[in-house]
């Protein structure tokens, strides 16, 4: 037992150890995007840590990029929360689907009911589905401000430059990569790969075979229970 106790222990130390540098890490604004292929959407998860002792969060705004905008966006409910998405005029029309449009989203707007706030040592997690994304290379910068209930707004606006190190208030952001090219994909798969796949022998055993599993599996269920019912009839007699 003394063995177990403190082999317990030492697994706790080295947990703790373990998750102390990982929650200071994250105690940031975040985005953490489903995909970032260009020319396709994705859904974007804002990550919001409460990181006041003394007030609890009870709003989060991010700012869109309009210089390569999303032209397509929305929100995903969230408990006690209420979502807004904010337009404003683009510096050129976009042909989107044929359709020229003059504005874009510039920005969505969390703001907590009464009660719903997200307190000391808790987090929230806000998504939304966004796209087209722009070209592969392409840094969006996502600009997030979280209001406290005590008036305080933290401002993760700093944008961290290549080789520095990461600043005080980073804001969130993500880099587009290449799109998938479902052409090449279909070419990768030969004529001959589809005939041998469907040639193959199929997987589910044959009637013979399940009949003669089921049936020992049968037996053996069988004899269990007369097993069970001999030891009852000896306990009986003994009493």
């Amino acid at each position: 037992m003394r063995s177990l106790a403190r082999l317990g222990a030492t697994a706790a130390v080295t947990l703790a150890l373990a998750v102390i540098p990982v929650s200071a890490a994250s105690a940031h604004v975040r985005v953490v995007p489903e995909q970032t292929a260009a020319g396709g959407w994705t859904v974007l998860t804002f990550r919001v840590p409460n990181e006041s002792e003394t007030a609890a969060t009870s709003q989060v705004t991010v700012d869109l990029p309009t210089d390569t905008p999303l032209l397509s966006v929305s929100t995903r409910p969230v408990p006690g929360w209420t979502a807004t998405v904010e337009t404003a005029p683009l510096p050129e029309p976009v042909d989107f689907y044929g359709t020229e449009l003059t504005e874009a989203p510039s920005r969505v707007v969390w703001t907590a009911q009464p009660g719903a706030e997200i307190a000391d040592g808790q987090f929230q997690e806000f998504k939304v589905s966004a796209g087209p994304l722009p070209d592969a290379g392409t840094r969006l910068v996502l600009p997030a401000h979280q209001t406290y209930t005590d008036g305080t707004v933290v401002d993760w606006v700093d944008v961290a430059e290549e080789g520095a190190e990461e600043p005080a208030h980073p804001a969130p952001e993500l880099t587009t990569t290449e799109g998938a090219d479902e052409h090449a994909v279909a070419d990768e798969v030969s004529v001959e790969e589809v005939a041998a796949v469907s040639a193959a022998p199929p997987t589910t055993p044959e009637p013979d075979t399940l009949a003669r599993v089921l049936g020992g599996v049968g037996l053996a269920l069988g004899a269990v229970a007369l097993v069970i019912a001999l030891l009852g009839r000896r306990r009986r007699g003994d009493a």
